[in-house]
């Protein structure tokens, strides 16, 4: 289970975007990296497609950002946090089933 999922709100650590907060796009796992909306943005000059479908110019976008970099913000305080597991019995159907659910360790909130 990963400790940062896509759309869960984070806050960046370090670097240029320091302090700022953002909702997870998409997390790339084996890069170990997140795309954070509205942080890390950077300009691309592309070229114009062959068949008119895409157009030329410079586009900016977010790029990724090292995940140890990011720290998921505690519901409650609105603060950075640490997510740690508990493991908790949920009944369906009158069958008991124990599933694995992530809390924010600095006020103990369900993510």
């Amino acid at each position: 289970m990963a400790k940062i999922k896509k759309d869960d709100l984070v806050q960046i650590l370090t670097g240029k975007d320091r302090g700022k907060q953002g909702k997870v796009l998409e997390v790339r796992p084996r890069e170990e990296r997140v795309v954070v909306e509205g942080v890390n943005r950077v300009k691309r000059h592309l070229r114009a497609g062959q068949f008119g479908n895409t157009e030329g110019g410079i586009v900016e976008s977010e790029a990724p950002i090292h995940i140890s970099n990011v720290a998921v913000v505690d519901p409650e305080s609105g603060k950075p946090t640490r997510v740690g597991y508990r493991e908790e019995t949920v009944e369906r159907d009158g069958r008991t089933k124990t599933v694995r659910v992530r809390y924010a360790k600095a006020s103990g909130k369900d993510l």
